[in-house]
């Protein structure tokens, strides 16, 4: 690809970015780093996972990026009592066509919200895996493709533990990216107030206006420019040098994963395309890190017990690893 044709391109996806931030903010206050998190998820192909108490605007958020970008978008409520063909679908027989039909379920849309999904017993989480890898879901012995702009965000409240079912570490790498939310700010808060006082917040008025500001093809060249943003060896190196020192860091047990190294690569790439570069940095590593290391490390008996948090391990790494 020429030089100008990519500065192009690249152009389209920093001017997307910015068209979607703004279509989220006349609704939903602060967030940013979310609304931020889910456009490279989507650009890239990464699921996020969000870990965050109840009523932090994920679901809203989620339903506007997706109207916004034309993508169909279904939520799966966690709980114990959901079956895997409940997300996945059944065939059932079709006494007119006499034969088997696929009624598929809300996995198929190509913008699958699970909420709470540490609700979801270990038997139906296991139901999201083929799909979030190899973008297929398997019913009765037979394969069904989802397409290849498929994206999955999932919400859990780490903060209750009665009637949740952790996720396994597999299942938790499928993850490219996550973050966690909290409570808005004072002034986040009374903004959200003001709205609400002055009939901002009709979802309905609100959604029924939403339109997509770029297409799903639009969507998956800009994914194919942010392949082409220019990484440096020395960027490479700083990569591996993080996720190496991940794994061998005396507070943790289990370190990132060579998953977890190639989403690093590719949300720095990412996060230089929406910051309008054709080129990534150290910097978009350093943002990107604690988004795709969180959710990996698992920490030693003895971090936790003394109260160390994977954050902080992360800060440390960040502190001590240099570009070569």
């Amino acid at each position: 690809m020429e030089p100008e044709d990519l500065e192009k391109r690249v152009a389209s996806v920093a001017e997307a970015h910015r068209a979607i931030r703004g279509i989220v903010g006349r609704y939903v206050v602060g967030n940013h780093e979310l609304v931020d998190l889910v456009v490279i998820g989507v650009l890239t192909g990464g699921h996020v996972l969000i870990d965050g108490v109840p009523g932090t605007a994920k679901t809203t958020i989620s339903k506007i990026i997706a109207r916004s970008i034309g993508y169909e978008f279904s939520r799966v409520q966690g709980a114990v009592d959901v079956q895997p063909a409940d997300i996945v679908g059944i065939r059932i027989y079709d006494d007119e066509k006499h034969e088997f039909v696929l009624q598929k379920g809300p996995i198929f849309a190509n913008f699958v919200m699970i909420d709470e999904i540490n609700r979801l017993t270990p038997k139906t989480q296991s139901a999201f895996i083929e799909a979030m890898a190899e973008r297929q879901a398997t019913i009765d012995g037979l394969t069904y493709p989802l397409g290849d702009s498929y994206f999955v965000i999932a919400t859990q409240n780490t903060q209750e533990f009665e009637g949740t079912f952790p996720l396994i570490e597999a299942q938790r790498d499928r993850f490219n990216y996550s973050m966690t939310l909290y409570h808005l700010d004072r002034e986040n808060e009374i903004e959200i107030l003001r709205r609400d006082r002055d009939g901002h917040l009709d979802w309905d008025e609100f959604g029924g206006r939403l339109r997509p500001v770029v297409t799903t093809d639009e969507i998956r060249a800009m994914g194919h420019a942010i392949q082409e943003v220019y990484v440096d060896d020395a960027v490479l190196r700083y990569i591996r040098d993080i996720v190496v020192a991940s794994r061998s860091h005396g507070d943790i047990r289990l370190g990132t994963s060579t998953r977890g190294s190639l989403a690093l690569l590719r949300g720095a790439k990412a996060r230089a395309a929406i910051d309008g570069r054709t080129y990534a940095i150290p910097d978009d590593v350093k943002t990107m890190a604690r988004p795709v290391l969180g959710h990996r490390l698992i920490l030693e008996r003895e971090a936790e017990f003394g109260r160390i948090s994977v954050a902080q391990v992360i800060g440390d790494i960040l502190e001590t690893v240099e570009v070569a």
